[in-house]
């Protein structure tokens, strides 16, 4: 039999896949965490923080340079609270400095 391969997209894929799903929806929930805390974040430093994973109850957010790593742990306790506020309770905050190669 000959099968023909057609494009498919990233949302049929996810629909048809429990697993890629389940990461979409991790991934979504990241940047909605992210966008929660975004006004809370220096405005020069915001290029420097991306959203990172969600895994059990943990949250990380990626720093790129160990100076806007110093400033964000200075801010954890207002973004729990801002996510805390928002619904996401109970959520531990981690940040991983990025290293440039």
């Amino acid at each position: 039999m000959n099968r023909r391969s057609h494009p498919v997209s990233l949302q049929q894929a996810a629909e048809d896949s429990p697993t890629l799903a389940g990461l979409m929806a991790r991934a979504r929930d990241s940047q909605e965490r992210l966008q929660a805390i975004r006004d809370l974040i220096p405005p020069e430093m915001r290029a420097a923080v991306q959203a990172g994973p969600v895994e059990e109850g943990n949250w990380c957010l990626l720093v790129q340079g160990s100076a806007a790593a110093a400033k964000l742990r200075q801010l954890l306790p207002a973004l729990q609270a801002r996510l805390k506020s928002r619904g996401w309770a109970e959520t531990a905050l981690r940040l991983k400095v990025l290293t440039r190669r």
